[in-house]
């Protein structure tokens, strides 16, 4: 099990320290942050799979899993910073476990597609990725200004959407994004007005997701991805949400599921965790209802998955009857 938290921290553990549970048990201490720290990330995987490490300058970076530091359980694991060769300014943004560089049809049928702040979208095959470099590699050359914001692995049969804080998004299947080499630029996925800015970007096959959007002031709501029509990519996108005065800006796009948990974090330092179970869905171009009461000078300021570790019985499962699987990653 590989455990990251928000602020960065990273390890391994092994599947067998974690218990099996009966359902509807109370779950076990999976790893232990600072106050302001939480998982964010846990994949399931063997030790000779491969992390790939996007970081927001467009670079990318290898890690074999049993090159991760491991830790027990409660620990707190170790800082990302110190383990990969990232400049001091830059940081990690995403994340990619990938199950076997070495397998030519692998790397020849899965893609990676990033996106950046400005709207930028790229797909490279995966066989790009398959040559590891210890001091990383350029994923794609950011222009002045901008930043990487996502990066996910794909089959060729996903749909990508984007997301801007004006409330618009985007949906485009990823074959309208032609597959160009690791040096190449990417192509425009999403046209911003001036000031506007992607805040996320999702990949979701088989509208097997809804779309959860977050607005700076506390708003928030799920709408489903049937609501979201597909178009060429590079338009202007519908409305996704409702932005008012009274709502801000919006500032997440997540795709989810009913099995979710989604931990919110305010300027101020405030997290909540709420159940996407509990949200109600509803339409692409309302307002949302209010998720968190905020504070006066208060606003969110990032939405992050919230691991769920509370039933590890289920993730044993996974692993004894579904092998072949434990690579496969969360989109």
């Amino acid at each position: 099990m590989i455990t990251i938290s928000h602020l960065g921290y990273i390890k391994r553990t092994a599947l067998v320290e974690f218990k099996t549970q009966g359902r509807g048990g109370t779950g076990s201490k999976g790893s232990s942050t600072r106050d302001s720290d939480f998982v964010e990330h846990m994949y399931v995987a063997s030790m000779h799979n491969t992390m790939l490490f996007f970081t927001e300058k467009g670079k990318c970076f290898w890690q074999k899993v049993y090159e991760i530091p491991e830790g027990t359980r409660t620990s707190k694991g170790r800082a990302m910073q110190n383990l990969l060769n990232i400049e001091t300014e830059d940081s990690v943004k995403a994340y990619i476990n990938v199950k076997d560089l070495k397998d030519e049809d692998y790397i020849n049928s899965h893609n990676i597609i990033l996106a950046t702040k400005k709207g930028v979208v790229k797909k490279t095959l995966l066989e790009a990725y398959s040559r590891p470099r210890t001091n990383g590699i350029v994923a794609v050359n950011i222009r002045e200004g901008d930043e990487l914001l996502e990066a996910k692995l794909t089959n060729g049969n996903h749909d990508v959407l984007m997301g801007v804080k004006a409330g618009k998004a985007i949906r485009f299947p990823e074959a309208n994004v032609r597959t160009v080499g690791r040096t190449a630029g990417g192509v425009r996925g999403i046209s911003l007005a001036e000031g506007d800015e992607v805040i996320g970007m999702i990949t979701v096959e088989n509208e097997s997701e809804d779309i959860l959007v977050v607005s700076e002031n506390g708003y928030g709501k799920r709408s489903l991805i049937k609501d979201y029509r597909v178009i060429n990519r590079g338009g202007k996108g519908v409305k996704t949400m409702n932005v008012t005065e009274k709502t801000g800006k919006m500032i997440a796009l997540k795709g989810v599921t009913d099995s979710d948990d989604i931990m919110i974090i305010t300027r101020k330092g405030l997290t909540i965790r709420l159940s996407v179970e509990k949200m109600r869905v509803l339409g692409r171009a309302t307002q949302g209802v209010r998720l968190i009461n905020l504070k006066k000078d208060d606003q969110i300021a990032a939405i992050a998955y919230a691991a769920n570790n509370g039933d590890e019985g289920e993730i044993e499962e996974i692993v004894d009857n579904a092998p072949e699987n434990l690579s496969e990653e969360k989109e």
